[in-house]
């Protein structure tokens, strides 16, 4: 989702853009994989070379007005799905020759300020923060599960530091009433025993609810695994994160896969590289001087990117182990 939005010019601003093509080059021609479409800032860049194709998923429904009306113009060139990036093996592109994959893991101006999505804690309403191709709402995880399970959300997805508190008044509040998105905050900022005035009180606490209900930290891994399938050798796996713990997934992932052994033993019996990244750099991509002066929400991008070793298809990752505990978490979501 092209996440970064010039909020007084409500401008669709596709974070990081000059630097992800500069890394991916389509000018070469090939197919590439957009895993978040949302306003297509991407996509649309990459069809302006010849000989490219895109492939591009979303689970917000919204976004397939826009892709609609992208192939118009690029009918053979261009494909898109309504489904989650996890989904990506579904697609069958084990043949395919895709030469690069890029994850935009932001929400766009346009979702954060759609009242019904409930993203915001400007919004007023029902809390929903779903983004498509869920099973439940925030309003069902602040009103049904039990006051430990909200702090280990609030604790682990939002480094809420105060997520006992929080919790605690959540559980007594919601024995009179049901709770929305302005009760929530209320809460909050009564629960606050140390005031942040560098962000809102009920930042932390909104992003975690938004990470557990579209389950963004199993999403990220199974997304990340199955796009290293369906690369092909010198194919560039890319990522913008917008937050430490995806950024920690990210950089866990490309790291162990550059560093250690990982072949699958269920792989053929060939000769095999000791690893199966190359990581032309360690440290991320930021945004520069000029993008932060034209867009300030991209202060928290960092683009990560790998480039694929050799050809195969399964591997073994120890990265669903690496972060068991929040993927634990997100199995809370399962009795609502």
């Amino acid at each position: 989702m092209d996440a970064t939005i010039v909020p007084k010019m409500q401008k669709h601003y596709p974070v990081l853009l000059k630097e992800i093509i500069s890394v991916i080059s389509p000018q070469h021609g090939g197919t590439f994989i957009d895993c978040t479409f949302g306003q297509g800032g991407y996509t649309k860049k990459i069809l302006d070379f010849e000989n490219t194709n895109v492939i591009a998923l979303d689970r917000d429904i919204e976004s397939a007005k826009i892709a609609n009306q992208l192939k118009e113009s690029f009918k053979d060139r261009f494909i898109f799905k309504n489904i989650k990036f996890s989904q990506l093996k579904n697609l069958k592109l084990k043949n395919e020759n895709i030469r690069g994959v890029i994850f935009d893991l932001g929400y766009s101006y346009t979702q954060i300020k759609d009242s019904e999505k409930g993203l915001s804690f400007e919004a007023n309403g029902k809390l929903n923060m779903q983004l498509g191709l869920n099973n439940y709402s925030a309003e069902d995880a602040i009103n049904k599960l039990d006051e430990k399970e909200l702090e280990k959300i609030f604790k682990f997805f939002g480094d809420e530091k105060e997520a006992k508190y929080i919790a605690r008044n959540i559980n007594k509040e919601r024995s009179k009433n049901e709770i929305d998105t302005k009760s929530l905050v209320e809460i909050i900022d009564k629960s606050k025993k140390r005031k942040n005035f560098k962000i809102h009180n009920a930042t932390k606490v909104f992003q975690a609810l938004r990470i557990f209900v579209n389950k963004e930290i199993s999403e990220l891994i199974y997304g990340l695994i199955n796009a290293t399938k369906v690369l092909k050798k010198g194919g560039i796996l890319g990522v913008v994160t917008f937050h430490s713990l995806e950024d920690k997934i990210v950089k866990y992932f490309f790291k162990s896969l550059s560093e250690n052994k990982s072949i699958s033993r269920y792989s053929p019996l060939v000769k095999q590289a000791d690893t199966l990244f190359n990581l032309i750099q360690k440290k991320p991509i930021t945004p520069s001087e000029e993008e932060l002066s034209e867009n300030p929400p991209s202060r928290s991008a960092k683009f990560r990117y790998a480039i694929k070793k050799t050809d195969f298809y399964n591997f073994d990752t120890d990265i669903e182990e690496k972060f068991r505990n929040y993927i634990e978490i997100e199995k809370y979501g399962d009795k609502l």
